[in-house]
């Protein structure tokens, strides 16, 4: 699956890349989310920000449809990613996860090599050659500033790396497959605030280049870091997305009154 070169992350404008319609999820006879509509702009931020449980994870999982592994999981409304539909079940789903990669809350490394965590998803995407390997190693450890770091021990353990290297190593996984869109689950949360720096300052070098959904419970990052801010609350027991707007206009000119109090502190 490859979306049209026309769709992928025209930087400066603000063309819409990913765009849901009515989307609800259910699991079972829970419906975590209902009716969200909501634009992200190609090759910006946006934050989806909210208290826990109103639906941002389980927003994210159905964008790259990682809601299809789970049992009892229906996904209702529309997704659209440049021209695909994402919800059509005659979807390549591994293919979609390729082009729209996951970053989780944990860092999830491999029990492997530095270097095998990042020849492994090549090898299994269909990519062969060592020269074309080596390049893409070499490029995706420079872009998230774990290079230098890691040059000389590339063949020893990911697993003992920092918390905050292995995030940015799970990050240049991801890259090395050349997603289009990067979902990222509270990256930062299990990260000291010191590598949670190095992490934004990775997240923000990768506006334009990629479109990014981040998922925080931390308002001052997505203020720091975000275009978009997406508001998520509970309602009757339900997901509902509150107000969607840039930076500028949930912060400082809300609409809606749980967002005045949201970003105030005034509720949550």
């Amino acid at each position: 699956m490859k979306l049209p070169e026309s769709d992928r992350n025209p930087t400066g404008t603000t063309q819409p890349l990913i765009q849901t319609e009515n989307l609800t999820l259910q699991y079972g006879q829970k419906t975590a989310f209902a009716n969200v509509n909501l634009g992200i702009n190609a090759g910006e931020i946006a934050a989806l920000v909210g208290p826990s449980g109103c639906g941002k994870t389980s927003f994210l999982s159905c964008l790259n449809r990682l809601t299809d592994l789970i049992p009892q999981c229906r996904v209702k409304g529309r997704i659209q990613i440049g021209t695909l539909d994402v919800l059509n079940t005659k979807i390549d789903a591994i293919a979609l996860r390729r082009k729209v990669g996951m970053i989780f809350q944990k860092p999830n490394p491999f029990p492997l090599s530095i270097w095998k965590n990042l020849e492994l998803p090549l090898r299994e995407h269909g990519i062969k050659n060592r020269e074309k390997i080596d390049a893409i190693v070499e490029t995706t450890l420079t872009d998230v500033g774990l290079w230098d770091e890691v040059k000389d021990r590339l063949h020893t353990s990911a697993l003992a790396l920092s918390g905050g290297q292995q995030q940015r190593l799970c990050i240049a996984r991801a890259l090395g497959l050349q997603p289009e869109v990067l979902l990222l689950d509270e990256p930062c949360s299990a990260l000291d605030p010191i590598s949670s720096g190095v992490v934004e300052d990775l997240i923000t070098s990768l506006r334009g280049r990629y479109t990014l959904l981040i998922v925080t419970h931390n308002l001052a990052q997505a203020k720091r870091i975000a275009d978009q801010v997406a508001l998520f609350w509970v309602q009757d027991g339900i997901g509902q997305l509150i107000e969607s707007g840039t930076v500028a206009q949930i912060f400082e000119s809300p609409q809606h009154p749980l967002t005045a109090a949201y970003v105030t502190g005034a509720r949550g």
